[in-house]
Parts: C-alpha cells; structure tokens; sequence
C-alpha cells in the first residue's frame, strides 16, 4: 500500500479538526495511483506538505485525520494534471 499524506489548510482549525491540523491521507493500492493524486495535491493551494509514504502514517491527539482511498476520490483527483 501507499499513503498520499497531505495537511488541508481550509479544513484544518474547525468543525471536527477544532483546534487541530487536518490531515488528509489516501490510501492507493499503487505508486501509480498515489503519484496521480499527489500531482493534483501539488497544485491545490489549500494543501501543503504533500508526501507518498509506504507504510502507514499515525499522528498525535492535535491532528484531525481523514481518510479516503483511491476509489472514494473524484474525477478531477484521477484526471491528467
């Protein structure tokens, strides 16, 4: 498994994520899957530090995670970018 890990600015400091950093994390069955995702993560101004990991990541009580897979991703996520 891979792991796009990225922390989402607009999401991070309110409703569940009070206080906290949000996290998005996605995991892809592949590199291919995850390098796909990450180019569109690269370009949203709304994210930053954008990661592919091989192993799965944990974090502290001050960080909000959400997790998706590959399949719960859209359309413009999997489009060229």
């Amino acid at each position: 498994m891979y792991y796009l890990t990225m922390t989402d600015r607009f999401m991070s400091g309110w409703g569940p994520a009070t206080g906290k950093t949000n996290k998005l994390v996605i995991e892809c069955e592949t590199s291919e899957q995850a390098e796909i995702l990450k180019d569109h993560a690269d370009i949203r101004p709304e994210m930053e530090c954008v990661n592919v990991l091989q192993s799965k990541p944990y974090y502290d009580d001050n960080v909000f995670v959400s997790w998706k897979t590959w399949d719960d991703m859209g359309g413009l996520w999997k489009d060229a970018a």
